[in-house]
């Protein structure tokens, strides 16, 4: 028997320049292989900054799609750039709640699902699968793939209460909430001690097998040996990964012909605060070094981590209990992964248990400046840390998607037994 899942999710095709769609698109994607069958209810394009529609196609033909209204409260409800802090609780995406509202009730009558499921970011997406729980009673499962609520974020005090709200409400009212990290899940039992620490569950983030499969023939086995060209696909967010010691590791190595523009390119690519980084490169003076590149389509993406030497990470110790999603897509695109993050978070856990990378502290430039002269060194002589692909493969979004399903049947069971 077709089980039926009502998907909410802001991040979706043809949302650019986020990782962020893969989550819901490989579910959705992968869960009719298991007898669930995917109902998404996304926002209109209008809402997003910037669109893409190369991964249109990656939408499965058994997956109905629903796009309510919805608007960035930052570029359409501005008046001189300035909007209301009210109009954009608890996010810029508020007025999606007003559209994707009626539009689930009325899916909700129509195919009768048996179970919610919601993702966050963004905030609105579990106010959306909240309301829609408590009007319909049906089962909802929410899934996060950031912590809502940590002790110095969101730092406006407004937002702050807004998702602390929302955050307490999803915990009581949800039937499962879901994790991308052992440290959130373990952060949120602690949290909310008075839930039962079987409504907390794991469900890492993963990699499209078939995304790769399609570009491994193109993969450049030979390089030219006398300039390393590292890789950091992804935004860079000057808090969480703010890459200032990494540069200022870049110039003391610069000054003292450790590396230079004819041993070292490293390629920033749609890292989105490109005025932030140009102003560090040229305050540090390695601009024949660093490279700023746009964004290019997902296929693409994957395609340049597999022809350069090596990838890099940027995580700062206060996102220590996430894991940034390109890091599984960095395993599975088999090149060395030289990781700047705390020792102690779980991004550098990952990286141990795949025995993928080497790692650095993101925050000290001494420590820095060792790991880049060892992985370049490495590098030349071809030792460089390189995850078993038996390993890697564990990471699918098709495994993932299986345990989904599983815990999607685990929900429905319960609740006709109750």
């Amino acid at each position: 028997m077709v089980k039926r899942v009502l998907m909410v999710a802001y991040h979706f095709p043809p949302l650019g320049g986020s990782s962020g769609i893969q989550r819901t698109l490989r579910f959705s994607q992968y869960l009719p292989d298991h007898d669930w069958e995917p109902i998404v209810l996304t926002a209109h394009p209008r809402a997003y900054l910037r669109t893409d529609e190369s991964q249109l196609t990656d939408i499965a033909g058994r997956v109905r799609i629903y796009r309510a209204f919805a608007l960035d409260t930052a570029r359409h409800l501005a008046l001189m750039n300035r909007y209301p802090r009210l109009l954009a609780l608890p996010d810029r995406w508020v007025s999606w709640w007003l559209g994707a509202v009626p539009k689930g009730l009325s899916l909700i009558k129509r195919y009768k699902p048996d179970i919610i499921w919601s993702t966050y970011p963004i905030a609105t997406a579990h106010l959306i699968a909240l309301t829609l729980h408590r009007l319909t009673g049906v089962p909802w499962i929410a899934d996060f793939r950031d912590p809502m609520v940590q002790p110095d974020y969101p730092p406006n005090p407004l937002t702050y209460r807004s998702y602390q709200w929302i955050e307490h409400k999803v915990i009581k009212n949800c039937s499962a909430a879901v994790f991308t990290t052992p440290g959130t899940l373990q952060d949120y039992q602690a949290r909310f001690p008075h839930i039962p620490a079987s409504r907390f569950r794991l469900i890492e983030n993963g990699y499209d097998e078939s995304s790769f499969a399609s570009l491994a023939t193109a993969v450049k086995t030979v390089r030219d040996a006398k300039q390393i060209v590292l890789l950091h696909s992804g935004i860079i967010y000057p808090s969480e990964r703010d890459p200032t010691n990494l540069f200022e590791a870049l110039s003391r190595l610069q000054r003292q012909g450790v590396i230079g523009s004819d041993n070292l390119n490293l390629i920033l690519r749609a890292s989105h605060h490109e005025k932030y980084l140009r102003s560090l490169i040229d305050r540090y003076g390695i601009g024949t070094i660093v490279s700023l590149a746009p964004p290019i389509p997902y296929r693409e993406a994957l395609q340049e981590m597999l022809g350069v030497d090596g990838l890099l990470l940027l995580q700062s110790a206060n996102c220590n209990n996430q894991i940034p999603a390109k890091l599984y897509e960095y395993l599975r695109a088999q090149r060395p992964i030289l990781a700047l993050t705390d020792p102690a978070g779980d991004t550098a856990a990952k990286l141990e248990s795949m025995e993928g990378g080497i790692v650095a502290r993101l925050d000290s430039t001494d420590a820095i400046m060792d790991a880049l002269k060892r992985f370049i060194m490495y590098l030349g002589e071809n030792r460089a840390p390189i995850a078993s692909l038996d390993k890697v493969l564990s990471n699918s979004r098709e495994s993932t998607a299986f345990t989904l399903a599983r815990l999607l049947d685990t929900i429905i069971a319960s609740n006709r037994n109750n």
